[in-house]
């Protein structure tokens, strides 16, 4: 079935990039709830998280700390590929980055949240910090002609 307009290619990273975000959610809470209730903590426990943090053991942390992670630079990331989707520049050389961006995210959700080595994961950040500012750089370069 073809949709009735069409869309620009980026719009289908972004879309990864939520449901990624979506299934690391699910995974802190799978992992975080067993982790409170064998540590017997209640619910109040949660009311500030850099307390509850402190009570768990820092393997469960990883999960949450990621999934913030998820929600702070991809913003910069959906705001970029949005833009880019509007002014019909999400195909070509954007799209490649918005999907190495999107991959560079998941490794480093995989690494954080597993073993998370801080050089190795600042590295993963780097690059698709990189990655994301060569994508922005590109789109104002096409939108200036």
């Amino acid at each position: 079935m073809e949709p009735l307009l069409s869309y620009s290619p980026i719009l289908l990273p972004i879309l990864c990039l939520v449901i990624w975000t979506l299934v690391q959610m699910v995974w802190m809470i799978a992992i975080r709830l067993p982790a409170i209730s064998a540590a017997n903590l209640g619910p109040e426990a949660a009311q500030r998280t850099d307390q509850l943090a402190a009570q768990l053991p820092k393997e469960i942390q990883w999960k949450a700390d990621n999934y913030n992670h998820l929600l702070e630079q991809p913003t910069i990331f959906y705001a970029c590929a949005l833009v880019l989707a509007i002014a019909g520049l999400g195909e070509g050389l954007n799209l490649y980055l918005a999907w190495g961006y999107v991959v560079l995210r998941v490794i480093h959700s995989i690494v954080q949240s597993t073993v998370n080595p801080v050089l190795p994961r600042f590295g993963l950040f780097m690059l698709g910090s990189i990655v994301l500012a060569v994508m922005a750089v590109n789109g104002v370069m096409s939108l200036v002609g």
